[in-house]
């Protein structure tokens, strides 16, 4: 069976380039993570990992989408291997069935990590000299104009702490770091 994984970096990053490639591949199932990267802490790869069956090739469009760090690449990949699962990158041409295909993966997983870390130095470089000239100033909060009601529902025991953050999509630091901040806007006026 050919199995698809598609990772886009956030929820409003657009998965239709890589679907497409899928469909033209023939792919029989399609995960798709619309998460970061930067680890295997993916919920779709994690029910993806638990899907594949020995015989079954595992298909991405590049290696980035797959993993960005070279130990995650070989360890997921040595998953794969282990239930008797190839690997498939279309974009770097690796195919894990052949033993030029594993060893050109550790070189392009090195390659992809690299580029990584030279993007992310480049961006701290960016953001130092944009503070540093005033201009930076961080990224914008993201308003929920409903947290205030969700907060009174929680508040009031309509619903668990967990469900107001599932219904605000937030994590447990940002919720209660927002409550504490909401407490002492009221507290000020």
């Amino acid at each position: 069976m050919k199995i698809g994984y598609i990772r886009v970096s956030t929820q409003e990053q657009n998965t239709v380039r890589q679907e497409v490639l899928m469909e033209q591949l023939g792919v029989d199932q399609v995960f798709i993570d619309r998460t970061s990267g930067k680890n295997t802490h993916r919920p779709e790869l994690q029910v993806m990992l638990d899907f594949i069956r020995q015989g079954d090739v595992v298909i991405v469009e590049s290696i980035s989408r797959f993993a960005r760090n070279t130990r995650d690449l070989l360890e997921l990949v040595e998953q794969l291997t282990a239930k008797g699962v190839e690997f498939v990158s279309q974009k770097e041409a690796i195919d894990t069935s052949t033993p030029t295909g594993k060893f050109m993966l550790t070189i392009f997983g090195a390659v992809a990590e690299l580029e990584r870390e030279y993007i992310l130095q480049r961006q701290r470089e960016g953001i130092a000299i944009a503070k540093a000239n005033g201009v930076y100033k961080g990224r914008k909060p993201v308003e929920r104009p409903e947290f205030s009601a969700v907060v009174a529902r929680w508040k009031r025991g309509e619903l668990t702490a967990v469900q107001a953050m599932s219904r605000l999509n937030m994590s447990r630091t940002t919720f209660y770091r927002k409550v504490r901040r909401m407490k002492d806007d009221c507290a000020a006026d």
